[in-house]
């Protein structure tokens, strides 16, 4: 079936900010135009798919099963005409850019080598992150405002339908600060539950990671807690008080080293995640995308290796 010509590049725009902001009146506010205008482009849309791709209703505007089928080609789509434009605008000396989301299990030191890395091979790239849970990511990465995203992520229900690489795996792990009184304590699991604890969002993909440790210690979790997805205030909280930090192993590698964190030893480990890269299969990777790959390829057979860090 030929695709019909009356479908034109601002209803896609449209279709798709109305999916991003779940709202007709968001999305016509970032879009600038009217309501009415809007709502009467998504009906032109709807007619020529022969097809509801929203249920409206007070709450806002949800996508049909129609509608998430259809989204999963319309980003990629306009995106990849994103790039076709620009790079016929571009001259040879512009940067070009690449979008990452990037969960916080690979802030502290992958993703900091990686771009470290492009940089003394792309003398001319723009290097653009995104932070956020893995739901939030994937998201994005699917609607085509992402190329790609690093962490761990396999357990979040959104990483359907798109393509996952494993890096490498990484544990998680509890530490606190020099000198804490659970240093010097003989079974941590008694008094474990004495102390505030730090851990990922709930709903998280590493949140369920964080769980399960605690689930084959059999330790309670204790009933004050920082939920955080933020590297620097979980080590700035639990520098200056006596909470204990489940965190990633990479998060805190650096701490450990230096002997600002020290980390519990509770006789066992929690067995790791997998930390990779996402990308969307519907779109083409751009140049800068696939400069990225390669090199997170490359860093993730060092981890592998024991080469790095």
């Amino acid at each position: 079936m030929n695709i019909d010509t009356r479908i034109k590049f601002r209803h896609l725009l449209c279709f798709l900010e109305v999916a991003r902001q779940g709202s007709l009146a968001k999305a016509a506010d970032k879009l600038a135009i009217s309501q009415p205008a809007l709502s009467k482009t998504l009906k032109e849309l709807e007619s020529l798919l022969s097809a509801t791709l929203f249920v409206r209703n007070k709450r806002g505007a949800a996508l049909t099963e129609a509608g998430v089928a259809f989204m999963r080609y319309a980003g990629p789509s306009v995106q990849a005409l994103r790039e076709g434009v620009n790079s016929l605008r571009s001259g040879i000396h512009e940067p070009v850019t690449v979008r990452l989301g990037v969960l916080s299990t690979v802030e502290s030191l992958l993703v900091p080598e990686v771009i470290c890395r492009l940089h003394a091979q792309h003398p001319s790239l723009v290097v653009s992150v995104a932070t956020g849970p893995s739901a939030y990511l994937l998201s994005q990465l699917r609607l085509g405002e992402l190329d790609l995203v690093i962490g761990r992520m396999t357990d979040s229900p959104q990483i359907l339908g798109l393509s996952f690489e494993h890096l490498y795996s990484e544990s998680m792990t509890l530490v606190v600060r020099a000198g804490h009184p659970l240093l010097a304590e003989g079974d941590l699991r008694a008094t474990l539950e004495d102390f505030p604890l730090v851990l990922p969002l709930a709903g998280t993909t590493i949140r369920q990671f964080a769980d399960s440790l605690f689930v084959q210690h059999g330790i309670q979790p204790p009933r004050q807690r920082l939920e955080t997805l933020s590297l620097t205030l979980s080590r700035r909280y639990v520098a200056s008080s006596d909470a204990v930090w489940i965190a990633p192993f990479d998060a805190v590698r650096q701490d450990l080293h230096s002997g600002e964190l020290v980390e519990l030893e509770l006789g066992m480990r929690e067995p790791g995640g997998s930390v990779g890269l996402c990308s969307n299969p519907a779109l083409p990777l751009t140049l800068a995308a696939q400069w990225c790959v390669d090199v997170l390829r490359e860093v993730g057979h060092a981890y592998r290796e024991g080469d790095y860090p």
